[in-house]
């Protein structure tokens, strides 16, 4: 289910569709990051795995975050960045939402 819920949002193989979740995400990552969408983040993270159909074997899963997994490397680096802590609205915890069918800690 995660790989649907990461098209659902307008991840896909085609690109980000216009008008979706995506589009705002990416939209918000361009404007904070001085307007280019940054390697590594929520964005490009979750337009690979929608791409590709790869949420589930990046370790981002129903049951939480995959011990030993890239999604496990992510939330350990994003930690350690940020004092201990996985921020909210971060890329560990936006790409773990939008899998799971949420709105990424979007309002």
């Amino acid at each position: 289910m995660s790989d649907q819920n990461v098209r659902n949002a307008g991840f896909t193989p085609s690109g980000i569709t216009g008008g979706s979740l995506a589009s705002s995400l990416m939209s918000r990552e361009a404007i904070a990051s001085g307007g280019g969408v940054p390697s590594g983040g929520a964005t490009s993270t979750l337009q690979q795995m929608g791409a590709r159909g790869t949420t589930h074997s990046s370790g981002y899963t129903s049951s939480g975050i995959s011990g030993g997994s890239r999604a496990s490397s992510t939330m350990s680096q994003e930690a350690t960045a940020h004092g201990g802590g996985v921020p909210r609205g971060g890329t560990t915890s936006t790409v773990q939402s939008i899998s799971m069918g949420g709105k990424g800690g979007r309002r």
